[in-house]
């Protein structure tokens, strides 16, 4: 199963914004070479929510095929409308995708049971196994470790994404769920933290900009090798910090473009990343070994 540096990818885009595949096989390439543990694509950091379905689709069936199995791949296709997710998770079922990520329902606020109605619908209806995603700050709706432990159950559904930056919530994650169920950061600036209580891996947004050095303390911690992982942790920290001084992908999108790994593309409503940050990003780039003008 699914461990170590998940990268969140961005989903790059041409002047006229439109999916540029030349830079997206720039980009899985470079994480291969890089030794990042997998990669998930049209998620947050992915720009998902301005993708029609015909090109949310495209995304995923082409990123799979470029992967071409040399790195798992994992398919966003959640929304607030469980149809709609059954039916985009049905539409990519026969792409070379190892797994689904499903974001809790925005805006709608459901309570607990539509909670858990919404993801064992969505499950029952899909053969590949299912990764939930719970992101209160950006989806208001926060997935309980009690509904978390009900949904446990179900075959699919093998583990879950949690961005609450709570090491309290993975304790109680951990506690309401089977010892088989596997628990993944969402938050970058706690992951070492979260791989220590017993985390299994990270869906990272740094990933993107520093894969070795992630997927280096990802690996580190599985061997117990603690100050290697904290040697690379407190590398990735300032950059971790210049890339959410804005809301992702914002930056991210602005550091890759800086390793000449994209374009200048980012779709309306969100824009490019301030000026006055850009000196920041630079040298949290540079504290990192992250080069400018190439994928180093």
């Amino acid at each position: 199963m699914f461990e170590g540096s998940l990268v969140a990818l961005a989903t790059p885009f041409d002047r006229n914004n439109r999916i540029d595949f030349v830079a997206l096989e720039r980009l899985i390439d470079y994480h291969v070479d890089q030794g990042s543990d997998g990669l998930v694509i049209a998620g947050t950091t992915g720009e998902s929510a301005t993708l029609e379905q015909a090109e949310h689709v495209e995304l995923i069936r082409r990123a799979a095929d470029l992967a071409g199995g040399r790195l798992p791949v994992i398919a966003g296709t959640g929304s607030n409308s469980t149809r709609q997710t059954i039916d985009l998770s049905l539409a990519v079922a026969d792409c070379a995708i190892d797994a689904y990520l499903l974001v809790v329902p925005y805006y709608n606020k459901p309570v607990q049971e539509g909670l858990y109605r919404h993801f064992a619908a969505i499950a029952d209806a899909v053969s590949k196994p299912v990764m939930l995603y719970n992101v209160p700050g950006r989806t208001v709706a926060d997935l309980l470790p009690e509904t978390l432990g009900r949904l446990a159950g179900h075959p699919n559904i093998f583990g879950i994404k949690d961005a609450t930056g709570s090491m309290q919530r993975l304790e109680q994650n951990r506690a309401a769920t089977p010892s088989d169920f596997r628990h993944y950061s969402g938050d970058d600036f706690t992951t070492l933290s979260f791989l220590k209580g017993g985390g299994h891996g990270v869906v990272t947004v740094s990933g993107n900009v520093a894969p070795a050095l992630m997927a280096g303390m990802c690996r580190a911690v599985r061997e117990g090798r603690v100050a290697d992982a904290e040697a690379n942790d407190a590398l990735l920290q300032p950059l971790n910090t210049a890339l959410f001084l804005e809301s992702n992908p914002i930056p991210v999108k602005w550091a890759l473009q800086e390793m000449g790994l994209i374009g200048e593309g980012i779709r309306l409503p969100l824009t490019v990343y301030d000026e006055q940050f850009h000196g920041q990003m630079r040298d949290a780039m540079a504290n990192a070994g992250i080069s400018a003008g190439k994928a180093a």
